[in-house]
């Protein structure tokens, strides 16, 4: 499917039934070793409870659909340590189908996402990315999300000892 980089998107909170297809388009970073930790594909049974903590009111999980309900992309909102005096902040996470990335589709999400924290009580909003994750990085980048750090080869990818970068943003 070929889409153009200046198409319109729309998104919408996700759905249970949309949960086979959040997984698949997780699953199919995996390989890459650029995305995500998780090392070994992860089963939809084992999504169901992170999929119901995303609440429409404070921690949204939003999906972007093409012209035939194929989810394109996900994105969601993540508590960010767990303790009530950071509810005012949220982790980031975009995933895109392998045929939308480069297309502007991850560029949509972020925005919007920037866009409706204030909405949901949220003033930081964060982004979790491997240090050689560079369009990552560049995406987050371009929203003016600045490094606020750096843990030095804190995952080990096959034997390959990897940085996460943590960018940082106030929308408030």
């Amino acid at each position: 499917m070929m889409i153009d980089q200046q198409q319109d998107y729309t998104h919408r909170l996700a759905r249970i039934e949309d949960l086979p297809a959040i997984v698949a388009i997780y699953n199919s970073t995996i390989a890459s070793r650029m995305v995500t930790a998780d090392t070994e594909e992860i089963s939809v049974e084992s999504r169901l409870n992170w999929f119901h903590e995303h609440k429409p009111e404070t921690r949204p999980l939003w999906v972007v659909e093409g012209d035939k309900g194929e989810i394109l992309g996900w994105l969601s909102y993540s508590n960010f340590y767990g303790r009530p005096a950071y509810s005012g902040t949220a982790e980031l996470s975009i995933y895109l189908h392998t045929s939308m990335r480069g297309k502007g589709l991850g560029k949509y999400l972020l925005r919007e996402a920037i866009t409706f924290a204030p909405k949901i009580g949220v003033h930081t909003v964060l982004g979790f990315i491997f240090g050689h994750n560079v369009p990552s990085m560049n995406l987050f980048a371009s929203f003016n999300f600045e490094i606020w750090a750096t843990l030095p080869r804190v995952a080990n990818l096959d034997g390959i000892e990897r940085d996460l970068i943590i960018f940082g943003k106030r929308v408030d």
